[in-house]
């Protein structure tokens, strides 16, 4: 009859045998192993048990099972005595079992760059673990619960969270995200030029308030929205955030959110360069940031073409070639006239001779001259079916409507076509100071903060958000905007999107097993590739 034995050794770890009675005597059949913690203990008596499955007629040791376990004192004292047989040695405990199993190991990288960015300052789990659920599975408030039991942290109650919402807004968490991300984005030198852009964000409501209310949208959506701006740095990690109304002009928000962002880190006068794209172009708005001291560069519509570029026209034709550019000047308002088609040469912008322009760079490009042909054989065909009354009549470009009926704008057509592949910037920089190219390279950084802003509305669902209170929504866009910093510097550090990061990282299950009256949790297997990518992490 085979048995478990434990026997302490002297120096002091448990060994683990199989053995038996033979003539009265023990005697070992096979040594599994010495344990040293309870954990090694554990699974030695789980193989030892393996190997003495009472289900089996015949063990490959050759020996009858029999599951029970003695204990034996140190080698050296007891260990050739032999045991009586009728003594009944104790029972073992039930095999082992997994409790539960957690992504702590997602939890832990994000914890990291949580804190490697400072936002542990705010000293508030609670908060922390709301920006973590958002990265790895945005949702609602109450659904943050069931991810973060699922990423193995001790998730806070419903009305918990609730309390710590207000929170956000008496302490003012977003002062001090702002606060590390510029700190961050400082010690980068992502400061040289700012990136901004504009959005809207949707609510399921049926009625306006102060703050949602409903106005233009891309989507043509009518249910109450409203506006979000976001400034970044030239790789797309966020600096500040704001909200309008929903009704709010998009080009009315650019000189506030700036004017905070100076404001708040006491900034005033440095210099920094803006980019924005052609929907913040308006003259009070340049000359607003113009006054703040800040240099600015935004996109320029092609409809101001044919005035910037009169003398152009006039000296050397509408024949471009590719990648050529025209330094030149654009008025300031429409009513002004700056150019002069009788001097040849282009003119040099400098505020003090040229008070009513501003600087703008054109630049030709023949693969965007022939995605623009493209579309305007598009429109004209559109135009000509609603001329020759193929189409119901609508608002169709080209289409001139007149007493005597509906006819083929010519005029505006040609127009068009002899103004494809132009791309205009305008800008307030000298011409000494940054070159024509580094104005366009500058303004195509834009990118960054587009991918910020998908990465708010996909990856971490800014949108739709279910929120009814202003002070709620203002709670719900830190929350978001400390996730988007998190998620930036992950994708900085690993060079991999966050979605990507996390569906690596989700499926690697710590799992907490219960063995011989004890509790241990065990990592996973971790491979060389995902270990690449938690170092570059910094996580042990």
């Amino acid at each position: 009859m085979a048995f478990i034995r434990k026997v302490r050794t002297k120096s002091g770890a448990t060994a683990v045998q199989i053995a038996r009675y033979n003539n009265g005597r023990q005697e070992i059949v096979k040594h599994i192993g010495s344990a040293h913690t309870d954990i090694e203990l554990g699974m030695l008596l789980e193989r030892a048990r393996a190997l003495l499955d009472p289900d089996q007629q015949a063990l490959d040791l050759g020996i009858t099972p029999q599951l029970p376990v003695e204990s034996v004192l140190p080698t050296g004292q007891a260990t050739l005595l032999p045991t009586p047989i009728d003594e009944q040695p104790p029972v073992l405990d039930a095999p082992g079992r997994t409790e539960t199993t957690a992504s702590v190991l997602l939890r832990d990288a994000l914890h990291t760059a949580y804190d490697q960015l400072g936002f542990d300052r705010i000293h508030d789990e609670v908060f922390r673990d709301l920006v973590i659920a958002r990265i790895v599975e945005p949702g609602s408030k109450l659904d943050a619960v069931r991810v973060l039991r699922d990423l193995g942290a001790d998730p806070p109650s419903y009305a918990t969270i609730k309390r710590h919402l207000r929170s956000i807004l008496d302490k003012d968490y977003r002062a001090t995200i702002a606060g590390q991300c510029f700190a961050h984005a400082a010690e980068t030198g992502g400061l040289s030029l700012l990136l901004y852009d504009v959005t809207t964000l949707y609510f399921e409501a049926e009625k306006e308030d102060t703050l949602r209310k409903v106005g233009y949208s891309k989507e043509r959506r009518v249910d109450p929205q409203i506006v979000v701006g976001l400034l970044v740095d030239r790789t797309g990690f966020p600096l500040e955030i704001g909200c309008f109304e929903g009704n709010h002009a998009e080009t009315r928000t650019i000189v506030p959110i700036v004017r905070q962002f100076q404001q708040r880190h006491d900034i005033t006068g440095v210099e920094m360069v803006v980019a924005a794209d052609a929907g913040m172009l308006s003259a009070s708005n340049l000359s607003d940031l113009d006054e703040a001291g800040l240099k600015f560069i935004v996109g320029s519509r092609v409809t101001k073409a044919p005035g910037d570029l009169a003398s152009h026209f006039h000296w050397h034709g509408n024949a471009f070639t590719n990648g050529q550019i025209v330094d030149t000047i654009t008025p300031r308002h429409g009513r002004s006239k700056v150019n002069n088609v009788r001097k040849r040469a282009e003119p040099v912008w400098d505020p003090v001779a040229h008070p009513n322009a501003w600087r703008a760079v054109w630049q030709y490009s023949t693969a965007r001259a022939a995605r623009d042909e493209k579309t305007l054989n598009a429109q004209e065909a559109r135009a000509r079916a609603v001329v020759d009354g193929g189409t119901p009549p609508k608002s169709t470009r080209f289409v001139k409507t007149t007493a005597q009926g509906r006819s083929l704008d010519t005029a505006s057509l040609e127009r068009a076509r002899s103004l494809s592949g132009l791309k205009g910037y305008v800008t307030n920089t000298y011409a000494s100071l940054m070159d024509p190219s580094e104005v366009i390279a500058k303004y195509h950084d834009l990118w960054h903060v587009e991918q910020s802003f998908r990465m708010s509305k996909t990856d971490l669902r800014a949108r739709p958000i279910f929120h009814r209170t202003k002070d709620s929504i203002e709670a719900h866009l830190t929350i978001v905007f400390a996730a988007l910093a998190v998620s930036r510097l992950v994708q900085e550090r690993t060079g991999l999107a966050i979605g990507h990061v996390v569906k690596k990282l989700r499926p690697l299950r710590s799992a907490t097993i219960a063995i011989n009256g004890t509790r241990h949790t065990f990592p996973p297997q971790v491979e060389p590739e995902i270990r690449e990518i938690l170092n570059r992490i910094s996580v042990r």
